[in-house]
């Protein structure tokens, strides 16, 4: 079945939020919205301060300052462990594949945090690469193939908003294309994502929304109907 957003429930909600490592002030004030269903994107340049949002919604920087709101629920004070058992499941852009366990292994680690996520099952019938890989030690996969367990490996957590940074980057088109599949699959099943991503090409026919940043702001907000009219405006953004 296949559900579109809902615009009645906010399931993250960001106010005025700034962070900091050490002394380095990255975020300068970000307020962001997405409704429950939607794919929505954080687009800017290297630097612009994508992944430390991501990163400051999970609570993993060095200090954060603001207000965001998960399913309803404050999380400023919670410990990135709590944040996960609100359904938020993370993928950093450097995996974090346990390269000494096999790829079944690496799937079953992580402890289910919530109920309503993916059986193995489910899982290798989305990324059947995964299946013929399940008895390969994680240092033998492919880039490809490690994005798609680390993607896959939250989903089996019961995670239902899914926070993904740089999900393409390094990767053969072929594959972009394949993880391009899967996010229309899992939007089609009701998550919510938001996508870090610096490659427009393969954001612009997924989201429903676009955050641009620059300098650890938002600077604009693009509807996936505005795309066309506002193209000259992205290009100077991300110069693409």
């Amino acid at each position: 079945m296949s559900h579109g957003p809902d615009k009645e429930y906010e399931q993250l909600r960001v106010s005025g939020l700034h962070a900091f490592y050490g002394e380095s002030h990255i975020l300068h004030g970000i307020d962001m919205v997405v409704h429950r269903g939607e794919l929505v994107t954080l687009l800017g340049r290297n630097g612009a301060g994508r992944t430390t949002t991501l990163k400051a919604i999970m609570n993993m920087v060095g200090r954060r300052t603001g207000s965001i709101m998960i399913n309803g629920e404050e999380t400023m004070s919670c410990a990135p462990h709590h944040i996960a058992r609100l359904g938020v499941g993370y993928c950093p852009e450097h995996r974090g594949i346990f390269s000494s366990l096999n790829v079944q292994e690496n799937l079953t680690l992580p402890p289910v945090v919530r109920s309503g996520g993916m059986s193995l099952e489910e899982i290798y019938t989305m990324f059947p690469n995964l299946y013929e890989r399940r008895f390969s030690q994680g240092t033998k996969l492919s880039g490809g193939e490690q994005q798609m367990l680390a993607m896959a490996r939250i989903l089996r957590t019961g995670a239902n908003m899914l926070l993904l940074d740089e999900i393409t980057e390094g990767l053969a088109p072929v594959i972009v294309e394949t993880l391009g599949e899967v996010l229309v699959a899992l939007k089609k099943k009701g998550l919510t994502i938001v996508l870090a991503e610096q490659n427009f090409h393969f954001a612009a026919s997924l989201a429903d929304r676009h955050y641009v940043l620059e300098y650890g702001q938002i600077v604009e907000e693009i509807s996936s109907h505005e795309l066309s009219s506002k193209r000259a405006l992205l290009d100077h953004y991300l110069c693409v």
